[in-house]
């Protein structure tokens, strides 16, 4: 699933590097300490895992995420700010065939489409939907969103949200997750080795029920932003784990019918 790419020389050791077949660069012109560029693997990884490259169409929105399209040699297309899962639905009514799904941030989802995700989730589409969580606009900034946790940094909020001041966060996925319509929730991270585990298998998961014919999918993954929130490059992880785990717990929220 994953082809070795050239060998580098640094110091006296060699690093080799391996990345799955679908990327068609390993450069990206996001922040260091970004952890979108990971959660892109995943995704890379599981369409190969479960055979779905040829019949697989990604949605996009806007945000720094939509890079994706210039990464990984799969079907994209970018739709208005926040329309994601609506087009979606569409798609998949129209090739029922395909493995349809949608990949956005907290900005677009949840500040600018909030209605469109709790709709096509409410209908049970049979799509899947990928939420890029990293508590900020960071593609314009690095604002506060409606999904940003309580007492996360951000540039409008440098001391951290305070539900006095800014209200609560939507928590998004815990809604969706009581919805008849949805067959599979779940919340991962990609700031641990585990969590990175753990998130490849909710998302493997999330298309099997997609692909099952079960219902609406949605798998929410914590990313990282130290720039939004003005943290150290190399602290970002450690900060997430500080500052969203207790607000947003990790785990399923919602099993498969068959499990």
């Amino acid at each position: 699933m994953t082809e070795p790419v050239p060998v580098e020389l640094v110091g006296a050791r060699q690093v080799v590097a391996a990345a799955p077949s679908l990327f068609q660069t390993l450069d990206h012109h996001l922040c260091p300490g970004c952890g979108h560029p990971v959660a892109w693997r995943l995704l890379a990884e599981v369409l190969l895992e479960l055979g779905l490259v040829d019949r697989s169409i990604g949605v996009v929105g806007h945000g720094c995420y939509t890079q994706v399209i210039k990464s990984l040699d799969v079907e994209f297309f970018q739709c208005l700010h926040g329309r994601a899962p609506s087009v979606a639905a569409g798609v998949k009514r129209m090739r029922p065939d395909c493995a349809v799904y949608t990949l956005q941030g907290d900005g677009d989802m949840v500040s600018e489409g909030l209605a469109e995700v709790l709709h096509t989730a409410a209908r049970g589409e049979q799509v899947t939907c990928i939420l890029l969580n990293n508590g900020v606009f960071g593609d314009t900034g690095g604002q506060m969103t409606a999904a940003t946790p309580v007492g996360l940094r951000t540039k409008t909020a440098l001391s951290g949200r305070d539900p006095v001041a800014h209200g609560h966060p939507v928590p998004v996925t815990d809604i969706v997750a009581g919805f008849p319509g949805a067959a599979y929730v779940a919340r991962g991270a990609v700031d641990h080795p585990n969590a990175v585990a753990r998130t490849r298998r909710y998302l493997r998961a999330a298309f099997e029920a997609q692909l099952a014919g079960e219902g609406f999918s949605l798998v929410e993954i914590l990313t990282m932003c130290p720039t939004g929130w003005t943290v150290p490059a190399g602290a970002g992880a450690e900060y997430q784990r500080d500052a969203v785990r207790d607000t947003l717990p990790l785990g399923e929220l919602r099993v498969r019918p068959s499990d």
